[in-house]
């Protein structure tokens, strides 16, 4: 394609110069000088300047005014040829000049393009410009003070590492440290995922849940009316279910009787085995207090406590190896100077001394804290016939959906099950062939 000068114009630019025709025939606009006459002087009438984009009006004064008898409302120009009304025609025309200037601009750099945004180019008005950063750090520090009103420590540090994450993108792709949030745009977002999998090496999953993190961040923008297209409307993305890891009864019992040279070692043991014959998850298990131990109308000791993620209370009657742990633990310093029932180090840590733990009882996998909770669903309960809704209950979980991601029957569990079932069919062929 040429332009009108002979130049070879890019597809880049062919298509550029298509865009900016196509939406000029899907937008409406035009451009009208009118006048109203003064209050208390029919004889005098101010000019105004009326603009109409797809339907929509908006007007602005030019500042002067004529004699109401001066003014041709067909040629939209005042009446004459003296100098004096030159000069005012020759204002009106700069003026629409200016104003077809403001509409290019808006155009040329594909803003959208309304009565609002026009007037406000016309006049120099700049439309207050948040940046991503910005909205990305009220955010958190909104987290900040709903801590324990709502809100985990946990939730606010994911939104942090997220924030990280995004001004580290921001570096890599744009060599920037913010922008725009009405800059932000699909190819934002794709170049985003393709970071967090490439340059942070976040498996699919954690980079789902930071893009997913970051896409709560658009919404604000998108509710104040801040970003006018939602740069996610296309996004697609999809959390990869993976088989969860529990502890077999065998791997159970090998990190029950194993003896650990150091204290450090030995107390994580105990903590993780409380867990899984408890279910209780870290942040409930590092809260617990004599407080929540309760005497249940069977006279055996129940944990009752509401769960710190879903605020679900959940009801857990104490198993005799779980009891042995709290008596074990009832006079040391620690758990008596913090009021706690357990001497629970960070998360950080008891995950890198279980990963030790792993290693030294001769584990084919690294195990986490979380993994404690997914062996009282499946190897303590579960498959020692106790039925899921009962287990769902004692999880603290809103409904048995969320508990089916923790319980995984084995194929013992599966093999005794239908041993039960062969009985019953052939007592009822017994039966059967009694009555012939």
């Amino acid at each position: 394609m040429q332009n009108n000068y002979g130049q070879v114009l890019s597809f880049k630019d062919s298509e550029l110069i298509l865009l900016t025709f196509k939406t000029m025939l899907m937008q409406t606009y035009s451009l009208l000088f009118y006048v109203k006459k003064t209050k208390g002087n029919s004889d005098l009438s101010a000019i105004y300047l009326r603009i109409t984009v797809n339907g929509k009006r908006s007007e602005i004064s030019t500042g002067r005014t004529i004699k109401t008898i001066d003014w041709n409302s067909k040629s939209c120009k005042i009446y004459g040829t003296s100098s004096q009304s030159k000069i005012l025609n020759s204002f009106l025309e700069g003026l629409r000049a200016k104003m077809f200037e403001s509409y290019n601009y808006l155009l040329n750099n594909q803003k959208i393009i309304t009565c609002e945004s026009l007037k406000n180019r016309f006049l120099g008005i700049d439309v207050r410009k948040v940046t991503l950063m910005e909205v990305f750090r009220d955010h958190n520090n909104q987290i900040r003070e709903l801590i324990g009103k709502g809100f985990a420590h946990g939730t606010l540090e994911r939104y942090e590492t997220s924030l990280r994450h995004t001004q580290q993108f921001m570096q890599w792709k744009y060599n920037i440290s913010d922008i725009y949030v009405s800059e932000i745009n699909p190819a934002f977002i794709t170049d985003y995922e393709l970071f967090l999998k490439t340059v942070r090496n976040c498996a699919n999953n954690s980079a789902v849940k930071y893009i997913k993190n970051f896409q709560k961040i658009i919404n604000i923008c998108l509710d104040n009316e801040w970003i006018t297209k939602n740069p996610f409307s296309n996004y697609k993305s999809k959390i990869v279910i993976k088989d969860v890891r529990f502890l077999t009864e065998i791997e159970l019992e090998r990190i029950k009787d194993k003896i650990f040279e150091t204290e450090r070692l030995t107390t994580v043991r105990d903590i993780f085995l409380f867990c899984c014959y408890t279910g209780l998850s870290y942040s409930d298990v590092k809260k617990l207090e004599n407080d929540n131990i309760k005497i249940g109308n069977n006279k055996d000791k129940w944990i009752k406590i509401r769960r710190t993620k879903t605020k679900v209370e959940a009801n857990i009657p104490i198993l005799p190896i779980a009891e042995q742990i709290l008596q074990k633990y009832s006079s040391n310093p620690r758990c008596l100077n913090d009021k706690k029932v357990l001497p629970v180090f960070s998360n950080q840590k008891i995950n890198e001394y279980l990963k030790e733990i792993a290693s030294l009882c001769g584990l084919d996998f690294d195990i986490s804290f979380h993994t404690a909770r997914h062996t009282f669903a499946t190897t303590v309960t579960l498959n020692n016939g106790v039925p899921i809704e009962t287990v769902s209950k004692m999880l603290g979980h809103t409904n048995v959906r969320m508990t089916q991601h923790y319980a995984k029957i084995q194929d013992r569990k599966i093999g005794d099950d239908m041993d039960m079932l062969k009985k019953i069919l052939n007592k009822k062929e017994k039966l059967k062939s009694a009555v012939k």
